[in-house]
């Protein structure tokens, strides 16, 4: 008898109104989201109570879900009105909250009802009697830690029923789950209640240090500076092992990513599971260009983190980057007239008559074109559009929808690394 598979949920980030709605409208079945309290990511544009409502109504509309990040580290005093807050976020419709910390766990359970919770990832579940035990206190779902490995998750999955949550795609913490305190050391600002620096980012010097004297600097005798960085995550060709393993949701990390980041990485993931679903083989004669595709995208170098063996030096960043996206967004359809052929584009980098650019909407769909015939807002004729947001319309022959984004391929000279250790400079 065949194995009957279950779809797991697509969960992209959304750090803004605008990336929820992108997200959504890109095949995200569901979004996570981050409050005005509660969370780690400060800096992240941060929903009001009035954007989650909107981004609740907005995603019903797609059939899709919104869920809140409450994810910090709880001190003394941050439980004060958290009760009347998770009340808040159930009535607006929010679907769960993503929490670690036991004490907002228990609040958020006696005080608001009806509200499901989710177990963030800072928890650091990694076994499924840890699976079991926040079962039986009521969480539904469970947010693995990154440093599993697949067979890991194998094993967890026929010994719990808990929901999985598994992250697919984006950074990975040098700390285990993002228990570091390296920020608050370094620039007194708290990691695990939303003020990461990202220290493990930074670059660092070598020392000499013989006994007894002086310490010298190597700064200049090594190539480069060292950091304790990693690359990102991406298990867009392995999405086969996930969805035989039986994770429920895909979860892509990135709230203070881009529009173009986030519909593109959202656009290849349900395209993956659509493909895989509907056959091996259909997902086997997309996968090169899934993973093409993920490189028209500014992010960091890719590897599969945890999930196929412990990282080597080969998963993190050092050197010239081995490998670069090359194109960069440039704009996005507002409307389309189909009787003139003309598309009313939002302009978000510098855009020049005769540009080879490349359309793409959801559904994974993709055409490339030269820019034609461009005007400015007040219908003058320009061959060059160089300030961000602007309103432009181009002669489009091929019909696009709102939404569609545009990008193009990038200028300039880049370094890039080979196998013998040596750089070479090309132009992307």
């Amino acid at each position: 008898m065949t194995k009957q598979l279950k779809r797991p949920e697509v969960l992209s980030p959304a750090g803004t109104l605008e990336k929820l709605k992108v997200a959504v409208r890109y095949g995200a079945d569901a979004v996570f989201i981050g409050g005005q309290a509660y969370g780690l990511r400060s800096r992240a544009g941060n929903f009001t109570f009035e954007q989650m409502e909107e981004g609740v109504q907005f995603a019903a509309k797609y059939g899709a879900k919104v869920y809140v990040a409450a994810n910090m580290v709880m001190h003394e005093g941050n439980e004060v009105g958290a009760g009347e807050w998770f009340r808040r976020l159930r009535d607006i419709g929010i679907a769960a909250v993503i929490v670690s910390d036991p004490a907002l766990i228990t609040i958020a359970a006696t005080e608001a009802p009806g509200l499901e919770i989710h177990l963030s990832t800072q928890a650091s579940a990694t076994n499924y009697e840890t699976l079991e035990f926040w079962k039986d206190l009521g969480l539904t779902r469970v947010v693995l830690a990154r440093e599993v490995s697949m067979e890991e998750l194998a094993e967890i999955r026929k010994r719990t029923d808990v929901e999985i949550e598994a992250f697919v795609h984006g950074a990975m913490c040098i700390s285990y789950s993002g228990r570091c305190t390296l920020s608050n050391h370094m620039s007194m600002r708290d990691a695990n209640r939303g003020g990461c620096s990202q220290s493990c980012r930074w670059k660092y010097d070598l020392y000499d240090m013989p006994f007894g004297q002086e310490r010298k600097s190597l700064k200049g005798e090594i190539p480069e500076e060292f950091s304790m960085s990693a690359v990102d995550m991406s298990m867009i060709d392995h999405i086969p092992d996930m969805i035989e393993n039986g994770v429920d949701s895909l979860k892509i990390e990135g709230r203070m990513k881009s529009i173009h980041y986030v519909s593109t990485v959202t656009n290849c993931y349900k395209a993956a599971v659509d493909a895989y679903l509907e056959s091996p083989e259909k997902f086997e004669a997309i996968k090169q260009d899934l993973i093409d595709e993920m490189w028209k995208v500014a992010q960091r170098e890719l590897a599969t983190g945890f999930y196929y063996g412990t990282p080597s030096e080969n998963e993190q960043l050092f050197g010239a980057r081995r490998k670069i996206p090359e194109y960069k967004f440039v704009g996005e359809v507002v409307s389309y007239d189909a009787e003139q052929q003309i598309a009313t584009i939002r302009q978000r980098n510098v855009i020049n008559e005769g540009d080879q650019v490349e359309f793409y909407g959801p559904g994974f769909r993709h055409f490339e074109t030269v820019i034609e015939d461009l005007h400015d807002a007040k219908g003058n004729k320009i061959d060059r559009a160089p300030n961000p947001m602007e309103l432009l319309t181009i002669h489009m022959p091929t019909p696009v929808e709102p939404g569609d984004m545009i990008r193009a391929l990038k200028e300039g000279l880049i370094n890039l690394y080979k196998e013998d250790g040596t750089s070479q400079t090309v132009r992307a």
